[in-house]
């Protein structure tokens, strides 16, 4: 729900505060504006909470979550707090309480049933970011796969994946490139390095397959074949993986396509 009304600015009361012995709480401002009577409808809150690669900032509505961003660039409360109000056109008031769910996805990576606001968005970029939702933590999925689950064209993807504005719990980290490597639209590679290898992510695997141009990876048991991270695929010995470049070289081998890791079959 987004609303141009403007919350109560508390700058005077927490430059009141500055010469205290004690720090105030970390909701105040929220309790301020509910004994004031601003209805919680017109104003998000926010909290900073600790992730593999530092804090994050996660503003909430009622009903959603409307943002987060990493403070790994140097961001700061206040900054963030403008950012959201530019994009968004509500205010977030810091607090000491995040939005339910939120803690349990970032330490387990399952935020799929986590309500994620993406209304801001264009219709292109909200299926992009959807189809992101549904890939499983300490997984990989390539830039054609989203285009296809989100019914998009191909050069819409990396766009999208820019613009998201839930960093992490949209894990556009565990996006690739059709190559097979990592697609860090949205941070640095180095943030997205972190963030897959705090999800069991094997990176120097990921960047050996990448080397000997394999995109999948066969079961000759099986005769089934998969995105190299999926969960079926690591199950995979050593002895009985089949590498394969294409899906249409896995395809002309006799190998079907894995019915969860879904590969695009081209």
């Amino acid at each position: 729900m987004r609303s141009d009304r403007e919350v109560p600015r508390l700058d005077a009361d927490r430059s009141g505060l500055a010469g205290l012995a004690t720090e105030p709480p970390a909701d105040f401002a929220v309790r301020v504006l509910r004994r004031t009577g601003v209805p919680r409808e017109i104003y998000d809150t926010y909290v900073r909470l600790d992730t593999a690669v530092g804090g994050l900032f996660v503003a909430a509505s009622p009903q959603a979550v409307t943002g987060a961003a990493l403070d790994t660039g140097g961001l700061t409360a206040t900054r963030f707090e403008e950012l959201h109000r530019a994009r968004t056109h509500r205010s977030a008031v810091r607090s000491a309480r995040p939005f339910p769910g939120v803690t349990t996805a970032l330490r387990t990576g399952r935020a799929r049933r986590l309500p994620v606001d993406l209304s801001p968005l264009g219709p292109a970029d909200r299926a992009v970011l959807e189809a992101v939702r549904a890939v499983p933590a300490g997984q990989l999925r390539p830039v054609g796969w989203l285009a296809r689950e989100a019914a998009v064209a191909p050069e819409l993807v990396v766009g999208a994946l820019a613009r998201n504005p839930a960093a992490v719990l949209v894990p556009c980290h565990r996006v690739t490139y059709d190559n097979g490597t990592p697609c860090d639209a949205g941070h640095l590679p180095e943030v997205g390095d972190a963030l897959r290898a705090a999800e069991g992510i094997d990176l120097l695997r990921v960047a050996e397959l990448h080397r000997r141009g394999v995109v999948f990876l066969g079961s000759d048991t099986t005769r089934i074949y998969c995105h190299p991270t999926c969960a079926h695929a690591r199950r995979i010995t050593p002895p009985h993986q089949v590498p394969f470049s294409t899906a249409r070289e896995a395809g002309r081998a006799g190998y079907r396509a894995c019915k969860s890791c879904r590969p695009v079959a081209v």
